[in-house]
């Protein structure tokens, strides 16, 4: 009769409560710690580097897991492996965690994964893998904010870390507790476990998360290179964003410190200290907050963008939706470095060399007069600017962001040439997110949710594209003229594919959105969380114009969308664009924003235009 939680953990804590004498005032007991698993298989999920040179032997890591992300504790089935499209080869393990080994690739190129079990009802994919002549720099991917339940979280630290290396397959990771539940004794549990758990093609970073309100400060995740000598600038004796720069910068080299702020319990973004805080982490599970990193750039702070979990379970870096708060998956941050070695990883981090995703491994690259992400070039009125994304989807907008202000934009996904008809339509929910007062944490999510009916047309099939979250996000087949949805964003999308027949020219749909009040912690505290009223949307596809149709369904001075777009049936999923810009200002920054067909996102962290450099 116990309802147990989707989430497995190796310490679960069960409170029980008796009631001995019937008084109706129940006792509670000790907590006892229980042990939840997986279930059985229902997917399969793929790891592969991102870069590798060509003949280099790497290994391929095959997951199979519930339908709750959790690892699977059954017998998986074989797996057929396709490269390409193209068949492989065959694994079988008895744990949910295979390995084909020694894999080389003797060509240049982009090489795709794919799994499926032998009867086929079990598909899944890995990551995209470049394969180079001589690699420059490869791509290692990491979570920087993550808590188990030595804070607010749930199991052990050695479940955080095992969960990071071998369910996740990062390359690099940060167990940050909260520093206001930490004790000396969990501390250096912490330092024990970045000793134990470090070793070759991981890395652990030793690091806490400073926990004070926005109003002193905000949130802000403290890394260390090493970890012997560290000594943690807790909030309790540092407690304003000033006292702990003073603090980190006495006790420990500034190059050995990298300070990370996030929006939910946002970070004073007028404030920064140049050595010490070089990203901004700008998604999490709490939400997608690019609004926030961009308040750091427009007050002339020169900082990267890294994405994190912020994952309470102590799940890091493979991260599924949990729910309240946590509505989505967690994100993850990119290191462009020349080694996964820790030296290396972590002067990436100081140097910016670093972009942000939504937890998809999309490869992104971006340069402008041959500088990287992250630096600063030398003043030029010309700006070459060019850029290659290989997604892990077909890939929807690829964005140049200059000065706050798109300056290009590419759409690869809308049919703009097709004519109303038979085909795959897109149906898109936005939301935003920024705060409207200064220093506020941002707006909650907003649900979506109701019923889309179709007339003129006939819906032969839906999906959710990242609707990852089986408690509060669902689509319910009704029948060919309507369906049930449930779904939520924050400062991102949420987007359903329609599969359209027997379409007429008068087609519309209709969305019958129910009421439903904002949700999210950090909640706002100058505009509290809000009942957004039921509400009908139509959209017609005669209106479709260069095949879009856009309806902005405002609320509270909030500009949210709803957009229908017709969209090519086999999208792009290699793209390479080059441009050219100008300008006469020094310090003008550029960075890039990429969305695919899953909602996936990615961000590069800024070039800078002449200008002065970090002091």
């Amino acid at each position: 009769g116990l309802l147990l939680p989707s989430f497995s953990s190796d310490r679960m804590p069960l409170p029980l409560y008796l009631d001995f004498d019937g008084s109706g005032e129940p006792i509670s007991l000790p907590i006892q710690p229980v042990v939840v698993v997986g279930g059985e298989t229902a997917g399969v999920h793929g790891f592969a580097p991102s870069v590798v040179a060509v003949g280099e032997p790497f290994d391929v890591v095959v997951r199979a897991q519930d339908r709750f992300y959790n690892r699977a504790t059954d017998v998986p089935p074989s797996w057929e492996i396709e490269v390409n499209g193209l068949p492989y080869g065959e694994i079988s393990s008895r744990d949910a965690i295979g390995v084909v080994e020694d894999v080389r690739m003797d060509t240049p190129g982009v090489y795709r994964f794919s799994f499926r079990s032998k009867d086929g009802a079990i598909v899944g994919g890995a990551n995209p893998v470049l394969v180079e002549e001589t690699p420059q720099r490869r791509i290692y991917w990491g979570d920087t904010h993550g808590h188990s339940g030595f804070a607010e979280g749930i199991g052990t630290p050695d479940r955080f870390m095992i969960w990071a290396r071998d369910d996740a397959q990062l390359d690099y990771v940060t167990h940050s507790e909260h520093d206001i539940w930490m004790d000396d004794f969990e501390w250096n549990v912490l330092k024990d476990n970045v000793q134990r758990y470090s070793g070759e093609g991981f890395v652990a970073f030793l690091g806490y998360e400073w926990t004070v309100q926005n109003i002193q400060g905000g949130h802000h995740n403290v890394l260390f290179r090493t970890a012997e000598g560290r000594r943690r600038m807790a909030a309790h004796e540092f407690g304003t964003l000033s006292a702990l720069y003073q603090g980190l910068r006495q006790h420990h080299d500034p190059a050995d410190v990298v300070v990370i702020p996030h929006a939910h319990q946002a970070g004073d973004y007028r404030q920064n200290d140049p050595l010490l805080e070089s990203l901004v982490e700008i998604m999490s599970q709490h939400g997608t907050f690019e609004w926030f990193g961009r308040l750091y750039l427009n007050h002339g702070h020169q900082v990267g963008f890294t994405a994190a979990s912020d994952n309470h379970l102590s799940q890091p870096g493979y991260t599924a939706p949990l729910g309240g708060s946590l509505s989505q998956r967690g994100g993850l941050g990119a290191l462009r470095a020349t080694s996964g070695s820790r030296d290396a990883l972590f002067d990436a981090m100081k140097g910016l060399a670093t972009y942000a995703t939504s937890g998809d491994r999309l490869i992104v690259d971006f340069t402008l007069n041959d500088a990287e992400m992250g630096q600063r070039t030398p003043f030029a009125a010309t700006r070459s600017i060019a850029g290659r994304v290989i997604g892990t989807a077909p890939i929807h907008t690829i964005e140049v962001i200059k000065n706050d202000r798109a300056i290009w934009q590419r759409d690869y996904l809308t049919n703009a040439s097709a004519d109303v008809g038979d085909g795959e339509y897109l149906l898109t929910f936005q939301s935003e997110a920024t705060p409207f007062h200064r220093g506020d944490n941002p707006r909650g999510w907003r649900w979506w949710r109701g019923e889309l009916s179709v007339k003129g047309a006939v819906i032969e099939a839906a999906e959710g594209m990242d609707f990852h979250n089986v408690n509060t996000q669902s689509l319910d087949r009704v029948d060919g003229a309507s369906l049930a949805f449930s779904t939520h964003t924050r400062g991102g999308s949420s987007s359903i594919r329609l599969a359209l027949t027997d379409v007429r020219r008068a087609a519309e749909l209709t969305l019958k959105l129910l009421d439903g009040r904002e949700f999210g912690g950090g909640p706002p505290r100058f505009r509290a969380h809000r009942l957004v009223p039921a509400q009908v949307v139509a959209l017609e596809l005669r209106d479709l114009a260069d095949g879009r149709v856009g309806v902005d369904v405002p609320f509270d001075g909030y500009r949210d969308v709803v957009t229908l777009r017709r969209i090519v049936t086999e999208g792009e999923m290699d793209v390479s664009f080059a441009l050219e810009d100008s300008g006469e200002r020094h310090g003008d920054y550029y960075y890039l924003r990429v969305t695919q067909a899953n909602d996936a996102m990615a961000w590069s962290s800024p070039i800078w235009v002449g200008g002065y450099p970090k002091q």
